[in-house]
């Protein structure tokens, strides 16, 4: 559980820094799909600091307390799809918001796609040797990431070449997509091991 611990303070550390940069770049650029990442991230640090403490205080690894865990992180990733869903529509349709190309944002988005895919994996691989349910979750919310990076940096890389403000709110709602199959599945596989 040594490498689960590790690969969690990298987690938090790293997307402290995506809340920060992705938050700053959206206000820049007027970005609803930076900002869309950045709430996203919000809540992905708030799960880690959760699998976390379920590491720290559950070495034994019970099955109860790490259902429990799990079903609280699958609940905080289905939380993202309402809020990214109704803030972006309400932005495109009533706020009238073109956003700018943002360089500080491609980069957070460049580097999310590379941290987070080696996150995924490894969560991923550690959650299944251990059987803990509560770390296999959160490799899910790093494959989220990893996917809503992936849109972003596209959706951006985007908007500089054709300078076309909508698709920011392209990106947002691939990022609006992967997040809502991600918590589903999570959510699936939580109340299966209830």
């Amino acid at each position: 559980m040594q490498r689960g611990l590790q690969l969690q303070y990298l987690s938090i550390g790293w997307m402290a820094v995506e809340v920060a940069g992705a938050l700053f770049a959206a206000v820049l650029a007027s970005s609803f799909a930076l900002l869309a990442f950045g709430a996203d991230s919000v809540v992905e640090i708030v799960s880690a600091i959760v699998v976390l403490r379920h590491l720290n205080l559950d070495s034994s690894g019970s099955s109860a307390q790490g259902e429990k865990t799990a079903l609280l992180t699958a609940l905080l990733l289905a939380s993202i799809v309402p809020v990214i869903g109704i803030g972006s529509t309400y932005a495109y349709f009533f706020l009238n918001i073109h956003p700018e190309i943002s360089y500080l944002g491609i980069g957070i988005a460049l580097g999310s796609v590379l941290i987070m895919s080696f996150l995924w994996r490894e969560k991923k691989k550690i959650g299944q040797e251990t059987g803990c349910l509560p770390l296999s979750i959160d490799a899910l919310e790093s494959a989220t990431c990893f996917f809503m990076a992936l849109a972003l940096l596209a959706g951006l890389v985007a908007e500089y070449f054709f300078k076309q403000s909508w698709i920011d709110y392209a990106a947002t709602l691939a990022i609006v997509a992967f997040v809502a199959y991600e918590a589903k599945e999570a959510l699936t596989e939580s109340f299966r091991q209830l």
